[in-house]
C-alpha cells in the first residue's frame, strides 16, 4: 500500500495542473476503488478466507444501503447533472475499504487508505458532484458497514495446552497463548 500511495502521489505531481477539475473527477472515479482493491489483494496474499468473506459482506451491505438511499432520496447534484447526490457512492466505497483495512490489518494499512479516501471525499465536493452532507452520509455508510462485519486478523496466534504435574497429588493443564 505504501508503494501504491507513493506511485499515486508521484502521478498526481506529474499531471498537468491545467487539467484541473477534470483530472480530480477522473482520479476520484478510479481511486475510490483503491482501498477495496488493496483489501482484496491483501486478503488473498495472506490466505485470509475469513477476511474475504467479511470484505464481501461489508461491501455488499455498503452498496445495498447506498443505492437504496439514492433511490429513496431524490437530491439534485450541485452541478445539476442528476438527482442521485445523496449519499456519495464513491465516498462510501472508499470508506468501506479503508475501515476494513484499518480494522482487519491495522493502522499501517489504514492510514494510507484514509489518505486516499479523504482525497476522494474532497474531490467529489471540489468538482461539485456532491456537497459535504452527501460525502459525510457516504462515509458513514462505508464505515458502518465495515464495522458491522470486520474483525481483527490474528495471523500468528499459537495456543499450546500442556499437562502439568506439580507434585504427587496436584495435576492440571497449562495453556500458553503466543501472539
Amino acid at each position: 500500500m505504501k508503494r501504491l500511495l507513493s506511485f499515486i502521489l508521484l502521478a498526481l505531481c506529474l499531471m498537468d495542473a491545467t487539467a484541473g477539475d477534470k483530472f480530480v473527477r477522473r482520479s476520484t472515479d478510479v481511486l475510490c476503488l483503491a482501498p477495496d482493491a488493496t483489501a482484496l489483494c491483501l486478503a488473498i496474499a495472506k490466505h485470509d478466507n475469513e477476511g474475504l468473506k467479511q470484505l464481501g459482506l461489508s461491501t455488499a451491505t455498503c452498496l445495498a444501503v447506498n443505492y437504496g438511499l439514492e433511490l429513496c432520496i431524490k437530491k439534485d447534484r450541485p452541478d445539476g447533472t442528476g438527482h442521485h447526490a445523496f449519499p456519495s457512492t464513491h465516498t462510501a466505497v472508499a470508506a468501506n475499504g479503508t475501515t476494513f483495512l484499518w480494522k482487519r490489518y491495522g493502522w499501517q494499512w489504514g492510514v494510507p487508505a484514509a489518505v486516499v479516501s479523504s482525497y476522494v471525499a474532497w474531490g467529489r465536493v471540489h468538482t461539485d458532484r456532491h456537497d459535504w452532507w452527501d460525502v459525510l452520509g457516504g462515509a458513514a455508510i462505508g464505515v458502518g458497514s465495515a464495522f458491522i462485519f470486520t474483525r481483527p486478523f490474528m495471523n500468528d496466534v499459537d495456543i499450546t495446552v500442556t499437562p502439568t504435574a506439580l507434585n504427587d497429588h496436584t495435576y492440571g493443564l497449562t495453556a500458553t497463548l503466543t501472539f
